[in-house]
């Protein structure tokens, strides 16, 4: 549990911050003009951007590696979706102030992917330039 924590504690912490603002009602907030339509899938996509960039970096820091492999960057995104998915249920049936959308979740899907992706190209660009 404690190296869990050492390697994976911010993206811990981001995902509590995640679940806690996927908790919270939003009362007549989203309504604001503020906002434009599809505020709500950006702000998705962006809290698992950085869910998954915070991932990955616990992924190698925990396999000591100069960059992710491939099947760990597939497992890591298997979670993310997973992560996902209980949120929005989370949202249908225990936060029933607030929705479960399957947009939301393709949302949630994008970002976590845009990550992960992100992560593998910068990383192997860094390694192929150390070469």
């Amino acid at each position: 549990m404690k190296n869990t924590l050492r390697y994976y504690g911010p993206a811990i912490l981001w995902a509590l911050f995640i679940l806690i603002i996927c908790a919270i009602p939003l009362g007549s907030v989203g309504n604001s003009p503020m906002f434009f339509e599809g505020f709500d899938k950006l702000v998705h996509c962006g809290l698992f951007f950085v869910l998954s960039i915070l991932y990955c970096a616990g992924s190698i820091r925990k396999w000591n590696t100069r960059s992710i492999r491939i099947e760990i960057a597939m497992k890591n995104t298997v979670v993310l979706i997973s992560y996902g998915a209980l949120i929005e249920v989370l949202q249908t049936r225990i936060f029933t102030w607030r929705s479960g959308d399957w947009n939301d979740l393709l949302a949630d899907a994008i970002g976590g992917c845009m990550g992960v992706f992100g992560v593998l190209i910068i990383s192997n660009a860094l390694n192929h330039e150390k070469s």
